[in-house]
């Protein structure tokens, strides 16, 4: 199982992108960071957790939160099963998202 950085993006604006995908018979405890890269231009961000790529409504936990110029975004602790998706979305090209954390086998091979 994996442990620290689980995957990271650097967003296209307008795109939602898987930064992690919790592997089959696993759960994942996750903290994830947005940072802004843009010195002058604050960035909308979205953060979701998803069965695809595409989100539902029902499926944000952050919906177009503001990110400041040179701003960060952190949530932790975000409990994942098996097949989740960490999806974000920026409305700027000057986000970077972190995902980070660990990997634990649910034991049901």
């Amino acid at each position: 199982m994996a442990t620290g950085i689980l995957g990271n993006q650097a967003l296209a604006a307008g795109a939602d992108t898987i930064v992690y995908t919790v592997p089959a018979d696993t759960f994942a405890v996750v903290s994830l960071n947005l940072a802004n890269r843009s010195s002058s231009t604050p960035a909308d961000v979205r953060i979701a957790i998803s069965d695809s790529g595409t989100p539902d409504n029902a499926d944000f936990i952050e919906y177009d939160s503001e990110l400041l110029a040179s701003g960060v975004i952190e949530r932790t602790g975000i409990v994942m099963q098996a097949g989740k998706n960490l999806v974000v979305r920026s409305s700027t090209n000057d986000v970077t998202a972190v995902s980070y954390g660990i990997e634990t086998s649910t034991g049901t091979s």
